[in-house]
């Protein structure tokens, strides 16, 4: 086999079935190969799309996300959505080619030096100069992108090296499974997290993103719910309870409910569960001594402490003890303070916490402090009597949770839209709510949906998109077209950059500054150019039949939904702020506002 074949057939043996990607010149070796191969490719019409539709994909499954591309403009075109998934801690191998190793260093026609410029957004990299070496470094990478704290790899090889013949005797071995690194270290004692949560009258469970990249989210169910304590998530961890639970105060932190951060700003103890990832021996470092008084105690589970997420770090759960779960020791002590760190394996550490617990905690005022507040999550405007009057977002997104089905998965692009799908839709699960967190792509949503679509073809996808994110990514429309994919896209249209405008509305003195987007296109003309069905509405009477519409429709869909061009996202946290010092509306009017403490 030559380099290129070597690596078809190692992501064959790993199981890879889908990758998407775009080729050229110095990539076209192993787009030869791909003819010969079980792999199914997809072609996007953009390397950015590819890389974050390989983003979706991982998102939905839970599996490697493979993406591909040439040299120069297409290796740099992936940056965006690799950046993407390294922020996020999503799976990812990034392949692109390279000009042959002789030219390197000669700035050859498309030669960028990609490994040097995504030093900051991988976990590791690979610049190949022998095809003998691409069975290890395969192995290697995918067991990177998948370990640990999981993350893109990316492997740049030139082109004259997916074009030469490897030596017979490091053939890779056929359906081989890459094991995780195995951990040496000794594990340690959880007693000190143990008698904290047993002392805590007011514990909190903050979780995020890392619950599902440890696929434990089973794990993570049984220990809440066997504690019965209250719990409040971050973006990515929507879903983490399950809906409708009675104890989830939702999301907190910028945009996060006033009940989830009033939770915060009460609770005694804060249990942080962060990256943890079930592929390591389970390590608890207790770092704090117990007290055997009633303390406050907040629990950190697959959760960074990100600033969308705490606001002002000093001002954080100011009242709390905190206990830190995590993969990563880097994330300790990186942002806030902790008093008891416990590293290692999310599943077995929560399995420990939960056995030493033979009842629920006996925090039935607390729990029932924490059911009123839950009344406070988000700010619902009153709906309007009039059937005539313009669309409001977070009505219409209300809507839409109702009449889906449970298992809808919904891939959102970033601005006010993803803000009000995490206020006001529920989720089952925290693979059905894909979102950009970390780096804030806009553009993202309707390639991932594409990505989670391919990833489970039985499920209804919706992208939700606004104006201005919805044309960052648009040609994606053909790809749909090409692979007959049901997605279904609804634009919120506020003709506005609605984050921005937002802003500067608040915090910039109604100074105005390149938000107006006034002259978008007819959104249902470009659908129909691409030849998917479309549908306009402008009026709140329209939105049921809108939404019945679009979810009964079997193939892919648009629907434009026109809604008002000041609609806020309540409650904001201003950047550089508490969250205790979050601001709400006073009155309907949504410029009117005032601090809640």
């Amino acid at each position: 086999m030559n380099g290129a074949q070597t690596i078809i057939k190692a992501l064959e043996a790993h199981g890879t079935k889908t990758i998407f990607g775009y080729p050229g010149g110095c990539i076209m070796p192993l787009y030869d190969a791909l003819i010969d191969s079980s792999l199914e490719h997809i072609l996007c019409r953009h390397e950015q799309a590819a890389a974050l539709a390989a983003d979706g994909f991982a998102r939905a499954s839970g599996k490697l996300g493979v993406c591909v591309a040439t040299s120069g403009p297409g290796a740099t075109n992936l940056v965006t959505g690799v950046a993407n998934a390294f922020m996020d801690s999503i799976p990812l191998l990034v392949i692109t080619g390279q000009v042959p190793a002789a030219l390197i260093g000669t700035d050859a026609f498309q030669e960028t030096d990609i490994l040097g410029m995504t030093l900051g957004i991988v976990k590791h990299s690979y610049l190949v100069e022998s095809a003998d070496e691409l069975p290890d470094i395969m192995e290697q990478a995918i067991a990177l992108a998948t370990s640990g704290r999981p993350g893109p790899v990316w492997i740049d090889i030139p082109k004259d090296v997916l074009l030469q013949t490897l030596a017979e005797s490091i053939l890779p071995a056929q359906n081989s499974s890459t094991q995780a690194p195995a951990r040496s270290e000794k594990i340690g004692s959880i007693e000190t997290a143990i008698a904290m949560i047993a002392a805590a009258k007011k514990p909190l469970i903050y979780s995020g993103g890392g619950v599902i990249a440890a696929d434990a989210i089973d794990a993570f169910r049984d220990f809440a719910d066997r504690l019965q304590i209250p719990q409040v998530v971050t973006l990515k961890g929507i879903g983490n309870p399950g809906k409708d639970h009675r104890l989830n105060m939702g999301m907190l932190g910028m945009h996060g409910s006033r009940a989830a951060n009033e939770a915060v700003n009460d609770c005694d103890l804060l249990i942080a569960i962060a990256i943890a990832i079930a592929i390591a021996i389970a390590i608890a470092i207790a770092i704090a001594i117990a007290i055997a008084i009633a303390i406050a105690i907040a629990i950190a589970i697959g959760a960074r402490f990100d600033d969308r997420a705490t606001g002002k770090a000093t001002t954080f759960a100011p009242n709390a003890r905190i206990i830190h779960i995590d993969i990563d020791q880097s994330e300790f002590n990186k942002v806030k303070r902790v008093d008891c760190s416990l590293h290692g394996d999310m599943i077995p550490l929560l399995q420990q916490l939960q056995s030493s617990f033979g009842t629920t905690l006996p925090i039935e005022d607390w729990r029932q402090h924490c059911r009123r507040i839950k009344q406070l999550k988000g700010f619902i405007p009153a709906p309007d009597a009039d059937e005539q009057a313009p669309i409001d977002g977070p009505e219409f997104l209300d809507l839409l949770s109702k009449l889906s089905s449970r298992d809808t998965i919904i891939a959102c692009d970033v601005g006010q839209h993803q803000m009000w799908v995490a206020q006001y839709v529920d989720f089952d699960h925290p693979r059905q709510h894909l979102s950009s967190g970390g780096l804030g792509t806009m553009g993202f949503g309707l390639p991932a949906a594409m990505g989670a679509q391919f990833a489970q073809p039985e499920a209804k996808v919706i992208n939700i998109s606004g104006d201005g994110s919805f044309m960052m990514n648009l040609q994606e429309m053909a790809t749909i077209m090409r692979y007959n994919l049901p997605v279904k896209i609804v634009i919120l249209d506020n003709q506005r950059l609605g984050m921005v405008r937002q802003q500067q509305e608040l915090f910039y003195g109604q100074r105005y500054s390149e938000i107006d987007m006034s002259d978008n296109p007819e959104f249902t003309n470009i659908a129909s150019a691409f030849g998917l069905h479309s549908l306009k509405i402008e009026q709140r009477h329209q939105m049921r039949r809108g939404i019945e519409t679009l979810l009964a429709y079997q193939g892919p869909m648009l629907l434009h939904v026109c809604i008002e061009s000041n609609t806020n996202v309540w409650p904001i946290v201003k950047p550089g702020a508490g969250n205790h010092e979050m601001i709400e509306p006073t009155s309907t009017n949504p410029g009117h506002s005032a601090a809640f403490n």
